[in-house]
């Protein structure tokens, strides 16, 4: 079920709300958590009620592990019980993400021909899998410990951050369950909430799929670029992966809100980056965070000398781009990401400041060229883009770039202009919009924090939320969900 769906915002969300605070009313808060969590499981059954018993096996084998590491005492705690725990999620992962990727390339180094397994990815395995490994680990550790199957699966599958992150830590999220003062309604909560939801789905239906057009067209649809469609192609991706991931983290916070709970902040104006190290302290925070705790810093960080640090941090950003995707090009993306915070480190030892919009435009550029990577099928399609980016291909207009979106024009009502020309000043004027948003303007989180309930804003929430509801006419899914 999406977000971004009606069966989710006119019946799902209301039902799910409405019976939850009904048992919290008559004072049952067990009741409601066993109803949330059911809710929970029945929204990431709606997508393929096939996988619904693999989540429920998962938190099951991954509660025991855990009751097994905090029953012990802390110098009694063997690494063996953690290990098998971590072992299980990333077997778990590793058939289901992995094990056609693995056949594929075994196929070519060896000349083999094994068959491929063509197994389906379960949606949010990457996140929930991740989320239960954080839990081990801090159960190992002593800073995390649950001893109700409920509150574990709820943890788990609360439906506002299942599908697509943030990765969550049980101690930032359990104590706000048991806390009465979040056990009633609290419009505090509920009207932010509200506000951050709709502006996400405003964010997703009439900036993130618009972009998808183009970007879709450029990538999928064309055997040749030249250097304008390459640039708008590859402006196109960035843009529509910026909106479409961070209206998919304002829909999950403030969904989350509706029901009195805060999720870590997970996105923040990661376009504002003077730098590849500040780029990822704002993108997805909650994995940087997970790589770092338990990755980069088990492995030494930069504590053991500066040729350690740069090998930390490749074989961390390995590991992120091959979190993403089975595949090469995300391999790629990882470790140009890997390679560009090594530099940076070079860069700063060397203590030499660049003006602040150089330094912006450098850092945005490169993100923008690895994203490439990130979107490309293949090296050959990524490959095509980036000729075209260089001029290879030449730098007039082949026309073909706008064939198909003659009715993008209708929203503007361009007079006078051709319509291909109509589709290229729309894309530009889209593109400028989407720069000032992510660079000039107060982010989400800035604007949710700062909300008051009053008339102007009720009147605006009701606004944006008709509008984005009735706009639902082409209901595509959040890009995170892919990974």
């Amino acid at each position: 079920m999406l977000f971004n769906s009606y069966e989710f915002i006119l019946f799902f969300l209301p039902l799910t709300f409405g019976v939850y605070f009904l048992c919290q009313k008559i004072d049952l808060p067990h009741i409601a958590r066993c109803w949330l969590l059911a809710a929970s499981l029945f929204f990431y059954g709606w997508w393929n009620i096939k996988f619904l018993p693999l989540i429920v096996v998962s938190i099951l084998v991954n509660y025991i592990v855990g009751q097994a590491l905090t029953k012990t005492g802390a110098s009694g705690k063997p690494k063996g019980v953690l290990a098998l725990g971590v072992a299980f999620n990333l077997g778990l992962l590793g058939y289901f993400k992995y094990a056609d990727f693995f056949l594929e390339n075994l196929n070519q180094i060896s000349g083999a021909s094994w068959p491929l397994l063509h197994i389906i990815l379960p949606l949010g395995i990457s996140f929930f899998t991740f989320t239960q490994i954080a839990y081990l680990v801090d159960a190992y550790q002593g800073k995390a410990r649950e001893y109700n199957i409920i509150n574990y699966g709820l943890f788990v599958t609360f439906f506002p951050h299942l599908l697509a992150g943030p990765i969550l830590h049980h101690k930032e999220m359990m104590p706000q369950f048991s806390d009465p003062s979040r056990q009633k309604l609290n419009y505090e909560y509920i009207a932010p909430g509200l506000y951050l939801f709709f502006i996400g789905l405003a964010k997703k239906v009439f900036i993130a799929d618009f972009f998808a057009i183009w970007a879709n067209q450029g990538f999928d649809d064309m055997a040749l670029l030249t250097f304008g469609e390459a640039w708008l192609t590859s402006l196109a991706y960035t843009f529509q992966l910026y909106f479409d991931f961070s209206a998919y983290t304002d829909m999950a916070i403030g969904g989350a809100l509706l029901f009195n709970i805060k999720l870590p902040i997970n996105f923040f104006s990661p376009y504002k980056a003077l730098n590849i190290q500040d780029f990822w302290r704002r993108w997805h925070m909650t994995l940087g965070r997970f790589f770092r705790d338990y990755v980069y810093f088990p492995w030494g960080g930069s504590r053991k000398g500066a040729a350690r640090t740069y090998i930390n941090l490749l074989g961390a950003f390995f590991l992120v781009g091959l979190w993403h995707g089975a595949g090469w090009t995300f391999v790629f993306w990882g470790l140009l990401h890997g390679a560009a915070l090594a530099l940076h480190r070079i860069w700063k030892s060397l203590d030499v400041k660049l003006p602040v919009f150089l330094s912006w435009l450098l850092t945005f550029n490169f993100v923008n060229i690895a994203w490439v990577f990130f979107r490309a099928e293949g090296c050959d399609e990524a490959l095509k883009v980036l000729r075209g980016m260089t001029g290879y291909n030449g730098f007039g207009w082949s026309g073909e770039f706008t064939a198909g979106m003659d009715w993008l024009v209708n929203i503007m009502q361009i007079s006078g202009i051709g319509e291909s020309q109509g589709n290229i000043l729309l894309l530009f004027i889209y593109l400028l919009i989407g720069l000032l948003i992510c660079t000039v303007c107060r982010n989400s989180i800035q604007k949710q924090e700062g909300f008051r309930p009053n008339g102007a804003n009720a009147i605006f929430i009701v606004v944006l939320g008709i509008a984005g509801i009735l706009s639902l006419t082409r209901i595509t899914q959040f890009l995170y969900f892919n990974f």
